[in-house]
């Protein structure tokens, strides 16, 4: 596999994308065509086509590697408790041995079945009962209309804006300490005081805009890093409903809409561009992502783009969480920036936090480190082949990038180099896809008054 722009400090990268390319060519001719579907609440069906070696032709290895890790993708990025595999039995019956328990992709399959409540499966059909797309557009945002509030649920502060016609007439930052409290009714108060301080500042209020980090389906809460030390049980009474338990305390009937963050930085981005199909993507303590499609809506997707692999490298750094290779949270967040350290020639105290060893590379960036600009150099590059990479799934105009990684003197050498790779790799991309770095305080007000905007009235 060979890069245009290399990954200095990793030669061993071997991007996602490019990985997709060498398919296609190598089928193109003696292909056999593989469908797969991802079944979510509602019996939606989210579908992917490719074409793959026929089974049985000596390369069934290689299309269980190939296939594996597409369907690990669409997974993580739509969500679901079900995966249909059209069209190749042998490579189905593959990935059915490893979304089994104790198997290769155990913790991916034990965490969809938590979210979504369902016994989780792997099916496969005949190519001529391949599913189709089917879902329920449901323009969710962008509703600007009454008096709304807007909370952010952040992992150090929480924020929340009265916003009055689309105006953010008052907005208030409050530290909290979410991650480090066992007992929920902590939380519970803190979003309570904030929605009634903000609900003061208005004659009435019409609905409620959430923006919070993790999985939310139906307005409940999944998975979320807030209630990090919230026993299970606990989490089951007093969490997994709690924004819809604090609405009807503000008021009853009052329209609640809860959405990932990423999501909702994504439609602020959008509502300030007048655009759509706008992928939000922020580098911090892990990678986050956000989506909005073509139609300007919210799509409801899971976007967890930490756990999506760019790299197909098997010996490339695995992730401790869920155990797997090459996915994004070891390439856009500041993991990346510690993994990369030891190939720039930097040693970092392992005494401190990765948080504190991200701030001593910020710090030697910010002095013009040649070691450091190196760092932010491959990052780039890793990003510049992922945004091709996640092209295969989203339809996408805009990338905002945000996050403590993307911030200071190395921001610029990061967009500077997935620029490179989109020109030199991907030239068609290049011409469609812009880059931008949202100034922060735009991201705060225009924040708080997308996720005010959610509900519809």
């Amino acid at each position: 596999m060979k890069l245009k722009v290399e990954a200095v400090l990793d030669p061993q990268f071997a991007p996602m994308s490019l990985a997709c390319r060498e398919m296609r060519e190598a089928v193109k001719d003696n292909g056999q065509d593989l469908v797969i579907g991802i079944q979510s609440n509602n019996g939606y069906c989210s579908v992917y086509k490719t074409r793959i070696f026929p089974d049985n032709s000596g390369h069934d290895n290689d299309n269980f590697r190939f296939i594996e890790r597409i369907v690990k993708s669409l997974l993580w990025i739509i969500g679901g408790y079900k995966i249909i595999i059209a069209g190749a039995s042998v490579v189905g019956e593959k990935i059915k041995t490893a979304y089994a328990d104790k198997n290769l992709r155990s913790f991916d399959m034990h965490f969809m079945a938590n979210v979504y409540e369902k016994p989780f499966e792997v099916a496969l059909v005949p190519i001529q009962d391949a599913p189709d797309n089917f879902y329920s557009a449901m323009p969710i945002g962008r509703h600007l209309d009454g008096c709304r509030i807007g909370f952010d649920a952040g992992g150090s502060d929480r924020k929340v804006s009265a916003v009055v016609d689309g105006q953010a007439i008052f907005s208030e930052e409050v530290v909290w300490f979410p991650k480090e409290n066992a007992d929920p009714d902590y939380h519970y108060q803190g979003i309570l005081d904030a929605m009634k301080t903000a609900a003061s500042h208005m004659p009435r209020v019409d609905a409620i805009g959430v923006s919070s980090a993790g999985i939310y389906i139906d307005n409940k809460i999944k998975v979320a890093s807030l209630f990090l030390k919230v026993p299970p049980e606990l989490f089951d009474q007093k969490v997994k409903t709690m924004y819809l338990d604090i609405a009807k305390e503000i008021g009853e009937s009052i329209p609640i809409k809860v959405a990932n963050d990423g999501d909702v930085t994504a439609l602020a981005g959008a509502m300030e561009l007048n655009d759509s199909c706008v992928l939000g993507i922020a580098m911090g303590t892990s990678e986050a992502g956000g989506y909005v499609d073509s139609q300007g809506n919210i799509t409801g997707w899971l976007n967890e783009l930490a756990f999506v692999p760019v790299d197909s490298c098997p010996e490339s750094a695995v992730d401790e969480w869920s155990g797997d290779y090459g996915c994004g949270v070891k390439y856009f967040s500041q993991d990346a920036v510690i993994k990369l350290a030891p190939a720039a020639g930097i040693e970092l105290d392992e005494t401190l936090s990765p948080a504190e060893k991200l701030k001593v590379v910020q710090n030697l960036m910010n002095s013009d480190d040649e070691r450091a600009a190196k760092i932010y150099a491959a990052i780039g590059v890793y990003f510049g082949y992922a945004i091709a990479y996640y092209a295969e799934f989203y339809q996408i105009k805009h990338v905002l990038i945000m996050g403590r990684v993307s911030s200071g003197k190395g921001a610029s050498i990061l967009m500077d180099q997935a620029q490179k790779v989109l020109d030199l790799e991907f030239p068609d991309l290049a011409r469609q896809i812009k880059l931008h770095i949202p100034d922060e305080n735009s991201r705060r007000v225009g924040q708080s008054v997308a996720a005010a905007s959610l509900p519809k009235i």
